[in-house]
């Protein structure tokens, strides 16, 4: 048998970040073309042979829903022409937040779009800092999920903050930043919220101190803004000298960008899983390129990626 070959495409959704991907793993982004019929349906067509290789697939799935319907056809036509293996690169994985059903008569949406991935044959998934690492039980076949924390970590230490403290938006971040914390043998404070419905918040308390200390509200997502912005003119209220947030997915929905811009956060740091409808002045953007690279090349040389964790990189500098 023929050793198979490496191939990247993007959907249309995630073209800006494909091309870094590509550019780092050192292959030219693969030829792709996506019609649409007059009444807006859309058809992926691959304009080069795949037969026979390994066909990585980019695509961040945020809204709108047609995001996800690309890559599933995508997914269908690249076995349809033959390819080895067929794995979804998805840095954003939409419908993460219902993971479980929390409420009577709700989907859980993670779960079915697994199971539509998988229909569609997909061979392994890889995928960035799930909303629950728990989805990736959602899946049967192999999840490589990395994490955030390899980009954030690298900028933290640059920033050469004395009096450091990590703060967790809410208790079910605590595992997360608990980690990253543990990692600078800093300290750590929860943000408790209990909302009302979706994005409303009914009350938040901040439990720790955080008196003249520097505070980084680190997060897998931020969509409207309304808990990054009150979190943050809490924690102010409660003596923090400075406020910044680390958020891997800027969703950045309705008036968050405005949220934002108003608040009392010093900067708010974001990855480029999602592309940014606008500029603002607090917010930077690292990007996740080099780091997807790195897993793609490990997947298809089939070597392990636990070198991409945050545990990995404490026995390094150790």
């Amino acid at each position: 048998m023929v050793n198979p070959s490496p191939k990247i495409f993007s959907g249309t959704a995630s073209n800006y970040l494909a091309e870094k991907i590509a550019k780092k793993f050192g292959i030219p982004l693969g030829k792709c073309l996506t019609q649409r019929f007059s009444d807006g349906e859309i058809q992926p067509m691959f304009q080069e042979s795949i037969r026979g290789d390994i066909v990585f697939l980019i695509q961040s799935t945020f809204a709108p829903a047609e995001n996800i319907l690309e890559l599933l056809l995508m997914i269908d036509a690249a076995k349809r022409a033959s390819a080895y293996k067929v794995i979804p690169v998805i840095p954003y994985f939409g419908y993460a937040r219902q993971d479980r059903k929390d409420k009577p008569r709700v989907a859980i949406g993670s779960k079915l779009i697994a199971n539509m991935l998988e229909a569609a044959g997909a061979s392994r998934i890889i995928t960035m800092d799930l909303h629950a690492a728990q989805i990736q039980g959602y899946f049967d076949i192999p999840v490589d999920h990395l994490e955030s924390s390899s980009i954030f970590i690298p900028y933290i230490e640059s920033l050469k903050l004395e009096n450091l403290t990590f703060a967790a938006p809410d208790v079910g971040s605590a595992n997360r930043i608990r980690e990253i914390a543990s990692y600078f043998e800093a300290e750590m404070v929860i943000c408790d919220k209990h909302r009302k419905r979706a994005n409303e918040i009914a009350s938040m308390v901040v439990i720790g101190d955080v008196t003249d200390r520097d505070v980084i509200l680190i997060d897998d997502i931020c969509d409207t803004g309304g808990t990054l912005v009150k979190s943050a003119a809490l924690l102010k209220e409660k003596g923090a000298r400075s406020v910044r947030a680390l958020i891997t997915h800027p969703v950045l929905s309705g008036n968050a960008y405005e949220n934002i811009n108003n608040s009392v956060l010093e900067e708010l740091v974001v990855c480029d899983t999602i592309p940014q409808r606008q500029q603002s002045p607090k917010i930077k953007v690292l990007s996740v390129a080099n780091l997807f690279a790195v897993a793609l090349r490990n997947a298809f040389e089939n070597k392990s990626i636990t070198s991409l964790f945050i545990h990995a990189q404490k026995r390094r500098n150790k």
